[in-house]
């Protein structure tokens, strides 16, 4: 009764693959795209998105006659109440057994059939089947939403956001949506840096994984400025000092003004080949590379890198008894003749890798050994951001990013071994977090990096990706399928859409939704981490968020710089 007192309308027709119809009764403008509603009948609740609204009519003719111009206002509004009409188009997706009412004489019997485990507790379920005509449907109030995607107050739920017509929290679990891996996307400038702080901000005040973060344009670490309304961002490192670590690339490097917790410096040794290989495209290398590279690993094992780099190029010496040019013993040529390898192959690798050759982060004897660091940190429950600091290039990213992550994956495969055969220490679940992500999986890159591996198959060694990408279609479909939780702003490109949708139930119905989303703010929660596809309103990233986050009070627009002069120093 109570869910007729506030119905906005009643099923009219439909089905569970062409979507339900419901008639409205209520004005179309209380009802919006993307609307959660609730379906009631009997002893089930039908939970299903608006999809459409369309107008119609009894009759052709009552659509197309202007009756409130030749008829009294009373009557002309009792003309159209009874012969036009607006019709819901509602997307089902979740049923649940709500049981008899409460004040039922049935419902002391069925709470103690579930108590005493004859029933089983109800939870939502796909939606098998579909309710009857007239049965009445709702807006979704703030139980349905917590029903569905948790209370808020309950351990591991962290509001996302707000449903768009009533302003109800909505809710991402997030034991859920680190068990796969899962991407952020949408168009430039939609407000994915903010959405993406958000979330790593519950997660780390959550604190049941570790993040490794390579933060290409320096943006999660510290205090920064938004490009569009000036205003000061709060880096994560303020409001997290102890457990984040902000890492910069290369000896000396500052991140917006500040020093780094620590260096990283990568050992020459720690090159191997299919890191060279991983930059065909950025360095033009040629056919000839891996065997070139093969024989150097063989020459030199794993100094191969450093020797290579020490050898002249078109050194030669005067032969002193014939008189003829011949190579330098420390020349490339010379290697080469002795190693069997096409000379001009060779020269021309050494010519390519002069780029690497010369990059002052790559260091034969570093200060100390950073990846060990950066492992130790993310074993022990910190989390770390890689910031890059000057060194904003591709090559310089695909790089550093696909390196690390290589050391990363070994030493989580050896601690899951260990702790499978062993009984040692369960690993502490990492996800990696990974921005540009079409650059790393595209469908040229993604067989040779690690993290398509992570997207495939580490899940069970404990490690997921977190992806954030402006164009999701130009990653490798069969990675874009991996991805267990999608969050996306609004997207123009037509291939990005179906990019973000693909594999998923309803994905034409959701097709509109996804892009006639708000420019800034509203996103499309899809995908296995969410119980059903929902758009919300999301949370601004500002002191109010930081505040009930942290359950205390912030005052981020007050620096420590401003905190001194105020003192007199």
């Amino acid at each position: 009764m109570t869910g007729q007192m506030n119905a906005i309308g009643y099923i009219v027709g439909g089905g569970l693959k062409e979507n339900l119809r419901a008639r409205l009764t209520v004005p179309s403008q209380q009802v919006q795209e993307g609307g959660f509603v609730v379906i009631e009948s009997g002893d089930w609740l039908f939970y299903g998105l608006v999809t459409d609204l369309q107008l119609g009519a009894t009759d052709p003719r009552f659509a197309d006659e202007q009756s409130e111009q030749r008829l009294p206002p009373e009557l002309a509004r009792l003309l159209h109440g009874q012969t036009l009409f607006t019709n819901l188009e509602v997307l089902p997706a979740l049923m649940l057994e709500r049981g008899p009412d409460l004040d039922s004489p049935e419902y002391d019997r069925y709470q103690q059939e579930i108590e005493s485990g004859l029933r089983q507790k109800p939870a939502p379920l796909p939606v098998k089947t579909i309710p009857p005509h007239h049965a009445p449907v709702r807006l979704a109030g703030p139980g349905d939403i917590a029903e569905i995607f948790g209370k808020p107050k309950e351990p591991g739920n962290f509001v996302i956001g707000y449903t768009r017509e009533q302003g109800h929290p909505v809710c991402l679990n997030l034991e859920r949506f680190v068990q796969r891996s899962s991407g952020i996307f949408g168009a430039t400038g939609t407000g994915k840096s903010f959405l993406t702080r958000i979330i790593l901000a519950g997660l780390i005040q959550h604190d049941r994984t570790s993040l490794l973060v390579f933060d290409m344009h320096n943006e999660y670490g510290y205090d920064d400025i938004a490009s569009d309304t000036q205003a000061r961002v709060t880096g994560l490192k303020k409001r997290f000092p102890t457990r984040v670590r902000v890492v910069g690339l290369g000896q000396g490097a500052m991140i917006r003004g500040q020093p780094p917790d620590f260096n990283l410096e990568i050992a020459m040794r720690d090159l191997q080949p299919e890191d060279i290989e991983l930059l065909t495209h950025e360095l033009n290398l040629k056919e000839t590379t891996p065997t070139t590279l093969d024989a150097l690993l063989t020459t030199f094992r794993q100094d191969w890198f450093a020797s290579f780099k020490a050898m002249r190029r078109n050194a030669v010496v005067v032969d002193e008894e014939t008189g003829k040019k011949m190579p330098a013993p420390d020349s490339v040529a010379a290697w080469a003749i002795e190693a069997g390898v096409n000379v001009m192959a060779a020269e021309g690798l050494h010519d390519k890798l002069r780029r690497l050759f010369n990059c002052p982060y790559i260091v034969e004897d570093p200060a100390a050994d950073s990846i060990g660091e950066i492992i130790k940190a993310l074993e022990g429950g910190q989390h770390v951001l890689l910031s890059f600091g000057r060194f904003e290039s591709d090559l310089d990213y695909l790089l550093v990013t696909n390196l690390i992550t290589r050391r990363i994956r070994q030493a989580w495969e050896q601690r899951t071994n260990n702790y499978r055969t062993r009984g040692e220490q369960e690993p502490r679940p990492l996800v990696v977090v990974l921005e540009e992500a079409h650059k790393l999986l595209n469908r040229e890159m993604a067989s040779q990096t690690t993290f398509s591996a992570i997207a495939r198959e580490l899940r069970k060694y404990y490690v997921t990706l977190l992806v954030i990408d402006q164009r999701p279609s130009q990653i490798y479909d069969e990675v874009m399928s991996q991805l267990g939780t999608r969050i996306s702003g609004w997207l123009g490109d037509e291939d990005d859409i179906r990019a973000v949708l693909s594999g998923l139930a309803g994905r034409e119905a959701l097709r509109g939704m996804l892009a006639r989303l708000q420019p800034k703010e509203e996103v499309l929660l899809l995908g296995w981490g969410v119980p059903m596809p929902l758009p919300v309103h999301s949370r601004r990233y500002d002191d109010r968020f930081w505040e009930e986050l942290l359950g205390r009070p912030v005052h981020s627009s007050r620096g420590e710089e401003d905190i001194m002069k105020e003192l007199g120093f």
